[in-house]
């Protein structure tokens, strides 16, 4: 594999969609990918070590949906309104939540209705979320810069249209 390619490489697919993403440039084009794909309702559990590039990754999706501002990491305040683009997305981040009830209280399955909803750390309150989703995990590799695998967290049409638009964008 060209370690300076700016497009993501599939790895594996099957249940789970694997790339390679070499460059931060890679990582930003499958982030479009990705976002050009979501629609209000969604729901993007993105899971990773510190310095995985989560935030990056949200950051690079909010920008092909049209949003301009800040982007950063709502590590302290928990949850990130991003306005400006067809339809708002909500960035969240459960690190410091321990019980459901406190992400009950913080209203974001309400919100799902609205918005696509990107959650770092929010596989332990899949639940509490709503149904559906994909997990997105982000890894740092040594062989490939860094690794990203989509999953569905359950069975759902969305994942299936999710999963064919990366695929036809990888296709191109």
């Amino acid at each position: 594999m060209n370690p300076l390619s700016r497009e993501p490489v599939v790895l594996s697919e099957g249940d789970a969609l694997v790339f390679a993403l070499p460059t931060r440039r890679a990582t930003i084009r499958l982030a479009r990918r990705l976002g050009a794909a979501l629609v209000p309702g969604d729901l993007i559990l993105l899971t990773g070590s510190l310095g995985a590039g989560k935030t990056f990754f949200v950051r690079a999706l909010a920008r092909s949906r049209g949003i301009d501002g800040p982007v950063t990491s709502p590590s302290f305040s928990l949850v990130h309104h991003l306005e400006g683009g067809e339809y708002p997305l909500v960035h969240a981040d459960l690190y410091r939540l321990g019980d459901p009830e406190e992400v009950h209280h913080l209203g974001l399955r309400d919100l799902r209705d609205e918005a696509a909803m990107l959650v770092e750390w929010g596989g332990p309150h899949h639940e509490a979320l709503g149904a559906g989703g994909v997990e997105l995990t982000l890894s740092l590799s040594e062989a490939h810069g860094r690794v990203a695998r989509l999953e569905p967290l359950d069975a759902q049409a969305r994942w299936d249209h999710i999963a064919r638009a990366l695929r036809r964008a990888h296709a191109r």
